[in-house]
């Protein structure tokens, strides 16, 4: 072999399994026999592609152990910062390494050495003999290393092209003069991945600065009186750990290694190794590429590439054995039409009139659905064609053609087809089109098929489209003040986006439909999902009135109160100090009050004065307590109080929040702008806030109904516990009954300290509290609050036995259900990391109770919506709130109003308890609760 051909590859094998975990942690590769290949997958698709692209003749992959480095022994803390590692990773690397002896490539590992030191002794090893060395690692801190003949080689990922660097290069990357001052730059400034400290303060401008002017970690510190103010103290505080920094990041390049360099020869992957691995992993395809013939046994799940554009989803491989790119609206076939001429609109609503399903989309000059202003509409009934009909901008004109649309988008006899359907039923509503059901919405039907990964149009379209959508920012340009506005574009600019976003939904509708039928969630989403939908964006367009002159009062009062907690806390601190700043109330609190003989610490190194931290404090140290006030005050005023008015919208006058129905995992309803679910009910001043949300007018007045233990009640029902069902069915209270079952007295003997702790017991339960959360919810030992837990499990032993049920069915199929079977999905159910199997078993109990609670509530609103609407009630239904809802009623139709609310909520499902509800009305939400 001559010299000039001698090309060595050193693989970092863990950089790139991580890499390979990322890439699939969306969206798991999941094989017939349940195991998750993704690693697996991943790092033999990089390794292959490495030897068919680059064809190296030399190449070996290094591990690191687990044994400690001398990194460990010279300074504990390192990598102390790394989460535990993942259950699919873990049991990946064995079979990884079966794979890459398959291909016939050296595993290097050694005790007490880091990959990075064994790749960096073999690098500078094999240089000297004549090869080009490429050190392939996404892990920038090799750049080292580099040198005439040693590359640093980032494979391909997210989009990214391979990147070989060179000294040039790194040195352009780092800003630095020489390579030598990678690890300069990582003395000065630490790396946050390996928990190594460098210099606090110190970023990587102000490295690179340092390092023009004095030329390493050394120079800067022999040079500190050149140095002023903060950063001069800094450097002379933290120079020894600048120094440890330094040498904890310089890779050892004298490991006691031999470079081999007749094993470290590529020759040609063994296929009897390597043939059943596939088949156990079903890499159909894979197995095709590296031996150019099919796997006859086994199944595939579709081979994918962990090189995607985004962290959306992946690339599939393609049958050839290449990349099989997503397509594109350039690669594939498609007829979409701008229609402008009116003879020509009115010939595609007389077509869209003529079908049973169509979908829609509308294109708009913001985010806002309350305040944005139609530019256009989309639509398609048939795959791969659509049509874009553009609208003008003048209110009046664009009206009078979006009313042609109406007769189609108020149909009870099509079905509407959207993505977010309620953002396109809220804008259409200003221009007095009520879009009306049935409808598909194919955000809400993945959300329900898998709640916790990404519902976007665009992730949903390279999942199972294998379709890459034309970006947003390719007409408007990325976020910033420069971005254009859709009313900034010309028709013909926006028309094959616009009809992409139309004809793409439709495809996902037939994939999602088919999907949700399998899965029996067809109920949950067409009679509660999608019909709420529409609910909401009535909701939405309804707002609610805002009492500006209340939260002016409010903001003074606040600001009074601050002033006066703030005063208080410096007479006792002695002194005047940013409360604010975590770093000076740590002082004061633990230096110079010595509040605690042990205080916790932050990452930083700074006291932790977090409101956990504070509220222990609390009870016995008057200023911790001040401290909790003024931050009560300080966030009140600012995140509400003063927040509110600037939220008013100038259309109306009303508040606008925003409900997201596909966030929470639980079923439960999110809002934004403001967030109803975050406005605080604990203090009385958080509670005061309610004040401000009034009725319209003085012909109206608040109601507020709400669920009263809801969960406990579904507990009670799904548990069958008959001591639970009897009090709530007497309308007995239940942490009175709680606690005399658990302490052992009568029921008129419980007194307001047993209640308290059987309240906490009651609903910590549920939420799998342990016996060191309870004794620290109620500030008793752990060995008391154990002795609650069994004596509650003694005399609630069906509650027991549904806890162990729910974490033993979770784990044979790895979800759980709801009353409407809404599913939660528990992959880390049966981790071996303690942690995380502890987490889910969590969920594993609450998840259908929580759940359980979204759906009732859901399927209330829908059914009270229905019967306003039936009975042609003026009453709106403003707000959701956990398990209220917020009405605003005229005066004159209260009366008929609030104890129907009360039935439909008691009746909207029917568990073996009595849903009890609570109702009130005033003329502020605050009186009305």
């Amino acid at each position: 072999m001559s010299e000039s051909k001698k090309k060595l590859f050193l693989l970092d094998a863990y950089a790139l399994i991580y890499r390979a975990h990322f890439a699939f942690s969306q969206n798991p590769r999941i094989s017939t026999k349940g195991i998750n290949t993704g690693v697996m997958f991943g790092f033999t698709n990089t390794l292959l592609e490495v030897i068919q692209k680059q064809k190296p003749s030399h190449i070996a992959v290094v591990f690191d152990t687990s044994a400690p480095t001398f990194r460990h022994e010279r300074y504990p803390e390192y990598k102390a910062n790394r989460e535990e590692t993942p259950e699919d990773i873990k049991i990946g690397v064995p079979i990884t390494k079966d794979i890459i002896r398959g291909f016939n490539i050296p595993v290097i590992e050694l005790d007490g050495f880091e990959a990075d030191d064994i790749i960096g002794t073999l690098a500078k090893k094999a240089a000297k003999k004549g090869f080009e060395v490429y050190m392939m690692t996404p892990d920038k801190d090799f750049g080292q290393l580099v040198e005439e003949h040693i590359f640093l080689y980032k494979p391909a990922f997210m989009g990214n092209a391979v990147d070989i660097m060179g000294v040039q290069e790194v040195c352009a990357k780092w800003d630095i003069e020489n390579v030598d001052q990678v690890v300069d730059m990582l003395g000065l400034q630490g790396d946050s991945v390996d928990n190594i400290p460098g210099i606090p303060g110190v970023g990587p401008k102000t490295a690179a600065k340092f390092l023009k002017e004095y030329g390493s970690v050394e120079g800067l510190i022999a040079n500190t009186d050149k140095l002023k103010g903060k950063m001069k103290e800094k450097v002379e505080e933290f120079a020894d750990q600048g120094i440890l920094s330094k040498e904890l990041a310089r890779i050892n390049i004298e490991v006691p290694i031999e470079f081999n360099e007749k094993e470290l020869e590529y020759t040609e992957p063994d296929e009897e190794k390597l043939k059943p691995i596939f088949e156990e992993l079903e890499f159909k395809t894979l197995h095709k590429r590296v031996f150019n013939q099919e796997l006859t046994s086994g199944s595939s799940s579709g081979q994918l590439s962990m090189f995607s554009e985004a962290s959306k989803d992946v690339l599939e491989v393609a049958d050839d054995g290449g990349l099989k790119p997503y397509d594109t609206i350039e690669s594939v076939p498609h007829k979409y039409k701008l229609v402008t001429d009116e003879k020509d609109i009115k010939a595609l609503i007389e077509e869209l009139k003529k079908q049973k399903e169509i979908c829609f989309d509308t294109e708009t000059t913001g985010v806002d659905a309350f305040e944005a202003e139609v530019v256009g509409m989309s639509f398609s009934y048939k795959e791969r064609e659509a049509f874009y009909v553009a609208v003008p901008l003048d209110f009046e004109k664009a009206k009078k053609l979006i009313e042609l649309f109406r007769e189609i988008l108020e149909s009870d006899k099509i079905l509407k087809i959207g993505q977010n359907v309620k953002y396109d039923v809220l804008v259409l509503k200003k221009y007095d089109v009520h879009v009306k059901a049935p409808i598909f919405d194919t955000m809400l039907a993945h959300y329900l098929i898998d709640p916790e990964t990404k519902h976007g149009m665009d992730a949903l379209a390279e999942k199972y489209l294998n379709y890459s959508p034309v970006s947003i920012t390719k007409l408007i340009g990325p976020k910033g003040k420069n971005q254009k506005n859709m009313a900034d574009l010309q028709p013909e600019e926006i028309s094959d986006y616009a009809c992409e976003d139309a004809d793409i939904t439709l495809q996902l509708k037939h994939k999602l439909d088919e999907e949700i039928k399998q899965l029996k969630l067809d109920k949950l989403l067409y009679e509660v999902e999608q019909p709420l939908a529409l609910v909401l964006a009535d909701m939405e367009y309804e707002g609610v009135k805002i009492d500006e002159k209340a939260l002016s009062v409010m903001s003074k009062e606040l600001q009074e109160a601050s002033l006066e907690a703030q005063n208080k806390i410096y007479e006792i601190a002695g002194q005047e100090f940013n409360i604010a700043s975590p770093k000076q109330l740590g002082e004061i609190l633990f230096d110079k009050l010595k509040l605690d003989d042990k205080p916790k610490k932050t990452k930083t190194g700074q006291y932790a004065t977090g409101e956990e931290i504070l509220s222990k404090l609390a009870n016995e140290h008057e200023i911790a307590n001040k401290i909790l006030e003024f931050r009560e005050y300080q966030k009140l005023k600012s995140t509400y109080v003063d927040a509110l008015p600037k939220m008013i919208s100038k259309r109306d006058g009303r508040v606008h929040t925003d409900y997201a129905q596909a966030i929470a995992a639980t079923g439960r309803l999110s809002s934004n702008n403001p967030n109803l679910q975050n406005i605080p009910i604990r203090t009385e001043k958080g509670r005061e806030i309610r004040k401000a949300f009034v009725a319209r007018d003085n012909n109206h007045v608040v109601l507020s109904a709400d669920y009263s233990q809801i969960e406990l009640r579904i507990a009670a029902s799904f548990a069958d516990d008959k001591h639970m069902i009897e009090a709530f069915k007497n309308g007995r209270d239940i942490h009175s009954t709680t606690a005399a079952k658990v302490f052992g007295v009568s029921l008129e003997d419980v007194d307001s300290t047993m209640r308290r702790k059987a309240k906490e017991v009651n609903f910590g339960i549920i939420y799998g509290i342990s016996a060191f959360g309870l004794a620290q919810n109620l500030n008793i030992s752990r060995s008391e609050a154990q002795e609650i837990i069994q004596a509650y499990f003694k005399e609630f032993s069906s509650i027991k036995e549904y806890m162990d049920a729910c974490i033993e069915k979770a784990k044979e199929q790895e979800y759980v259900e709801t009353i409407m079977h809404r599913r939660r999905y528990l992959r880390d159910i049966n981790s071996k990391n303690a942690t995380m199997r502890g987490y889910a078993e969590r969920n594993a109990i609450n998840a259908p109770i929580q759940g359980s609670a979204a759906d009732i509530i859901k399927k209330a609103m829908v059914d009270i919506q229905n019967w306003l609407k039936a009975e042609g009630l003026s009453t709106k239904m403003v707000m959701q709130v956990h398990d209220e809802l917020v009405f605003d009623v005229p005066k004159n139709e209260l009366d008929k109003v609030k104890p129907k609310i009360i039935e439909l909520m008691m009746n909207a499902v029917q568990i073996k308890v009595p849903l009890e509800v609570e109702a009130g009305s005033g003329e502020n939400w605050l009186k009305a609760h």
